[in-house]
This record gives structure tokens, sequence and C-alpha cells, in this order.
């Protein structure tokens, strides 16, 4: 389910490092506090990943309350972004970028070259 987010409208990853011994009602607090806004939208991906890179969780709101996921790689780890302590949306690549185990941001873009025109 989590290496798939086509099922869900909108992911956000709250970056810096998040207890993953916290419950639901804690991980729905940081959400409001981070936000500003309620995290009771259908379809919206909340990710929080601790101090192990190995495993995060995800918090879904269901029309009749919250769902809590939780992943743990056997090899390997998440690149989760750690300098800031915000919510960042990602897009589908972002999210597929993340759970191959690269970065959300790609470190340099690769530039499009007009090609030459020669002149005969």
């Amino acid at each position: 389910m989590l290496n798939d987010a086509t099922c869900f409208k909108n992911v956000y990853i709250v970056t810096g490092y998040t207890d993953l011994r916290f419950g639901i009602d804690t991980l729905v607090s940081i959400v409001e506090s981070k936000l500003e806004s309620k995290p009771f939208v259908p379809d919206t991906l909340y990710l929080f990943c601790g101090r192990r890179t190995d495993r995060i969780k995800g918090l879904v709101w269901e029309s009749d309350g919250h769902l809590l996921l939780y992943k743990r790689l056997e090899q390997g780890s998440f690149q989760w972004p750690r300098s800031e302590s915000e919510v960042r949306s990602l897009t589908q690549q972002q999210f597929r970028w993340l759970m191959e185990g690269l970065t959300v941001t790609p470190k340099k873009l690769v530039k499009h070259v007009v090609a030459p025109e020669y002149s005969a």
C-alpha cells in the first residue's frame, strides 16, 4: 500500500525527527500544529520518520476515524529531509523516489540544452 500512493490525493511529510512511539492522537496534534488546520481530510497521507531511517509511520483520515500505517524496511533506509521541521507536500514522483530510497529533492537537475543552429 505505501509503495503506491495513487490512491491518495495529497501526500505530506513532516520533515525532521518524529518519535515513532507516538500514537494517533499525538501525530494528529503534530499535524494540526504544523499545518495550522485539521488533519481530517479524506485521501490525504501524512508521513513521519524517526531517528532510525528504516521505518516510517503514516496517518490517514477515513470517514470513521484515523488509520495508522507503519512500514519497516528489512534492508536500506529512507532518505528523509532532516533540515527543517515542517510539513511538505510531495508529488507522486517525489513519493516514489522516497519509497525507492532516493531523496525527494534531486541534488542536480539535468539542464535542457537548446541545439545550436548551423548555417550552411
